[in-house]
Formats: structure tokens, C-alpha cells, sequence
């Protein structure tokens, strides 16, 4: 039999499969709901609120926030690991969910095989601010105040596991300082601790620092993200300051329950890349202190590897208490 004849009874034998499946349901077929690890009103609901427009507007259908807090980001993450694998359910979540692994013994889901990734959408770098009487005007210096006066210095911070906390004890480990905590319920006092005296330094956001910085109620040090910040262009980086690799940076991103299929994996990662060069959302963004970014989900589970490796590393070193 000639080849062609054997092309043509492929291709019928091919139509006739297609023609016996039912076609696929077009993508979305309502509305998609994004839980949302935060509680209205932050910059990480900002953030999320911003995507869920867009990404309504090119896939044809309202992108719906759902707001879950609580359990630094258990409730939301379990929420949508037990939601169907249709797309229609999607994580908005930050950096405390590769830290959750680590500062607790048992989750209710995995954190990498009950989700499938779609995309990372923001950057977030933070500031070290330190007081203005503190008598040092760079990294070194600090590093070296902290070494002639250990357990002297206190650093502002959230409660344990929160990102100004894992900053400060990330600083602590690579400097090889002994260092402070001191604890506070919001961000708004601990820059005013830091601003009055009460403790030498925090790490903070960089929209939440600003006000101080541009009043200069405290000084910016260094911005603790792996490149420099647009905000404060002539702020060095903690790592190019001399603790290498130093990042801090915290994430937003979006992830689907595992088993969503590939196709709309990639349909919705194509519309947060459309929707990451938008200059409208750049410049929101940029007004709540975040780079907006774009990539493949691929990269972005590279990307939640290395943080959830990072922040192992640092609760070991640490002795941080794990939660059941």
C-alpha cells in the first residue's frame, strides 16, 4: 500500500476519534473566584483586587475575590487544594505560604503536589530602617555595632513567622549578630518604635517605610531585595552591601488546584503576562511599593522551591517554635 493511502486512513481514523469524544467546555464557563490569602484592604488584597479586573476583562468573565485570612495563609491555601480542578477556584497567596511549611509540622494540604502554579504577579521589596541617632550610616556599620554590643540592639517586627520577623532573623544569621526581637501587632508601630528610639532597626515595605523616609523620621539603610529599588534608586541592596545572596523580596502569586489541566494553566498564565505589562497596573503597583513581574509557571515553582528551601534553612538555624 502506498504511503499516501496510509496517510489517508490515518487522518479518517483521527477524525473519527475527535468526532466520538465530546468537545472540551471552553475556558472559563462563569465566573472564577480568587481567594485571596489577606484580609481586605492590604497591599496584597490591593495587589490581588488589581489582577482579578484585568484578568476578568480578557477572559470574558468577573474575576471574583473571596477574602480568607487567618492561619498565615492555611485557610485560604486549604480552601482552594480541596476546590475542583477546573480552573474556575485560583490561590491568590504571598510569601508566608513557603514559610508555613517550615513553622508548622503538619499541613492540611502539600504544598507543592496540591497545587499547580500559574504565575507569579508581584515583587515586594522591603527597606532596613534604622534610627537616626543609631551611629551608622551603612551596612558594615551595623553589622559591626551589633558585634561590639550583642543582645543591644532590638529589631521591630511583626509577630513570629511574619516577613518583618524572618527579615530580621535572616539579617541575624548572615551577619552572625546577636540581635533583638521585639514584637509589635502592626507595621504602622514598629516604624514608629524605630522612628522614636525604642528599637535600632526594622525591615518593612518599602510603601509603608516611605512616609518616614521622605520625612526622615528614620533612615533607610538598605533595601533587602536582590536588586535595587526604584523607589529609593540610591539605596544599596543588603547583599551588595556585604552579606551576598542576602533577599527578602516578598511575593504574590497565583496557583490552581492540582490536576488543573495544562490548557488552562496556560491560558491564564498568557493572560497574567498581558496583564503585567498593562501601564495602568505598573503604575498602581508601583504606588503600593510593588514590581509587578511575569513568567512562566515553571519558573514560578522554582521560584516557591528556593524560598521554601530558604526559609528551612533559616527556622532551623533560628530554633524558631513550630506550630502543630
Amino acid at each position: 500500500m502506498s504511503p499516501p493511502a496510509t496517510s489517508a486512513r490515518v487522518a479518517l481514523a483521527t477524525l473519527a476519534l475527535l468526532a466520538s469524544c465530546p468537545a472540551s467546555p471552553a475556558y472559563p464557563e462563569r465566573s472564577i473566584r480568587l481567594v485571596v490569602i489577606s484580609a481586605p484592604g492590604g497591599t496584597t488584597d490591593i495587589m490581588g483586587r488589581l489582577l482579578a479586573h484585568h484578568l476578568g476583562e480578557g477572559l470574558g468573565q468577573p474575576v471574583v475575590v473571596d477574602n480568607r485570612p487567618g492561619g498565615g495563609g492555611l485557610v485560604s491555601a486549604e480552601i482552594v487544594a480541596q476546590a475542583p480542578s477546573d480552573g474556575h477556584t485560583l490561590l491568590y497567596t504571598h510569601t508566608s505560604f513557603s514559610v508555613m511549611p517550615s513553622m508548622h509540622r503538619k499541613l492540611p494540604y502539600d504544598t507543592l503536589a496540591s497545587f499547580e502554579r500559574v504565575g507569579l504577579f508581584a515583587l515586594f521589596p522591603n527597606v532596613l530602617l534604622v534610627n537616626n541617632a543609631l551611629p551608622v550610616k551603612s551596612v558594615q556599620d551595623l553589622i559591626a555595632l551589633a558585634r561590639a554590643r550583642p543582645g543591644a540592639l532590638g529589631y521591630a517586627a511583626g509577630t513570629t513567622g511574619a516577613s518583618g520577623h524572618l527579615g530580621g532573623e535572616l539579617f541575624k544569621s548572615m551577619a552572625k549578630v546577636d540581635i533583638v526581637h521585639v514584637p509589635y501587632k502592626g507595621t504602622g508601630g514598629q516604624l514608629a518604635s524605630v522612628a522614636s528610639g525604642e528599637t535600632q532597626m526594622t525591615f518593612a515595605s518599602i510603601a509603608a517605610a516611605m512616609p518616614f523616609v521622605t520625612t526622615q523620621r528614620a533612615r533607610a539603610l538598605a533595601v533587602g531585595s536582590a536588586r535595587r529599588s526604584p523607589a529609593l534608586p540610591n539605596v544599596p541592596t543588603v547583599a551588595e552591601s556585604g552579606l551576598p545572596g542576602f533577599d527578602i523580596s516578598a511575593w504574590n502569586g497565583v496557583m490552581a488546584p492540582r490536576r488543573t489541566p495544562v490548557a488552562v494553566i496556560t491560558r491564564l498564565n498568557a493572560e497574567m503576562t498581558r496583564v503585567a505589562s498593562l501601564p495602568d497596573v505598573r503604575e498602581r503597583a508601583a504606588a503600593q511599593g510593588a514590581e509587578v513581574v511575569s513568567g512562566t509557571p515553571q519558573a514560578f515553582t522554582e521560584h516557591l522551591q528556593r524560598e521554601i528551601a530558604k526559609w528551612a534553612r533559616l527556622v532551623k538555624d533560628a530554633g524558631l517554635v513550630l506550630s502543630n
